[in-house]
């Protein structure tokens, strides 16, 4: 059975591995998935990831972050964009996430990118997700 929307199947995922208190959780990989992952661990909201090969498509794991090992470190994380509605917005657009304390994940020309680095590039695309 086909997947209509991976990028809300990893976040789920995730979402789901940091309510049930897990290390870390599997997501079959893709380049836009790796991409998000990275973002995640640059910003500080997962500890790292990495690209398990097999003889499919691979697999991404994510090694879950905890404030005092107990609480995570991702409160909330949302899709935006999605494939019914997708959203889109300018450089001037972009949300800000609690107030400038969560992230918001855009996905531009310049690649997959955050909402300040956005505003700093004055680029605007498809706003995929908020995190915080």
């Amino acid at each position: 059975m086909s997947m209509t929307d991976p990028i809300a199947d990893m976040l789920t995922r995730i979402r789901n591995a940091g309510m049930a208190k897990h290390q870390k959780v599997d997501i079959p990989s893709s380049n836009l998935k790796v991409s998000l992952a990275n973002l995640l661990r640059n910003e500080g909201f997962i500890k790292n990831y990495k690209v398990i090969a097999d003889n499919k498509q691979g697999v991404l794991r994510v090694y879950l972050k905890y404030i005092d090992e107990k609480d995570p470190v991702i409160n909330e994380i949302k899709r935006i964009s999605k494939p019914g509605g997708r959203v889109y917005v300018d450089s001037d657009g972009i949300p800000k996430v609690k107030n400038g304390l969560g992230v918001a994940v855009l996905s531009t020309s310049k690649g997959i990118i955050t909402d300040k680095t956005a505003r700093e590039l004055g680029v605007g695309g498809e706003l995929l997700c908020t995190v915080w």
